[in-house]
């Protein structure tokens, strides 16, 4: 599972508006730490539903190779205190830190961290042999 969230390339992200309605982005992104990294503006809707309410669900792309995280989102550097993860992330796309602008105060983005709360993860042709789900504290 691990190692499918490590080796995707793009990711969905799913948020909540505070109106209830969903809100759903492919975005880059990091698996590491036990935790998904990606960047998005504050002022983003991603940025602004993740202010208004931390919940977040991040999948890879594919409908056969399933990995599904559920968890809390948050802000881990809004620029003014660079994180060690943002070159790694940048590097994983071919970019410098710099491109990315997360690290950039004047960008108005941000990197943000969701913490799993519960895993879920299969292979649609053998769904009864492999489905998991992992509850996590």
């Amino acid at each position: 599972m691990e190692r499918r969230l490590r080796n995707a390339e793009n990711y969905w992200l799913a948020t909540t508006r505070p109106d209830g309605r969903p809100h759903s982005m492919p975005v880059y992104g990091l698996w590491e730490e036990g935790c998904f990294w990606f960047g998005t503006g504050l002022a983003s809707v991603k940025g602004r539903n993740i202010a208004a309410g931390s919940d977040a669900v991040v999948h890879l792309e594919s409908g056969d190779d399933v990995v599904i995280v559920e968890g809390t989102a948050e802000v881990v550097a809004d620029g003014a205190d660079p994180n060690p993860v943002t070159p790694r992330l940048a590097a994983k796309y071919g970019m410098s830190a710099a491109e990315m602008e997360i690290d950039d105060p004047a960008s108005g983005a941000a990197l943000y961290r969701v913490r799993p709360k519960v895993v879920l993860a299969w292979l649609e042709g053998a769904f009864p042999q492999t489905r998991s789900r992992w509850e996590l504290s």
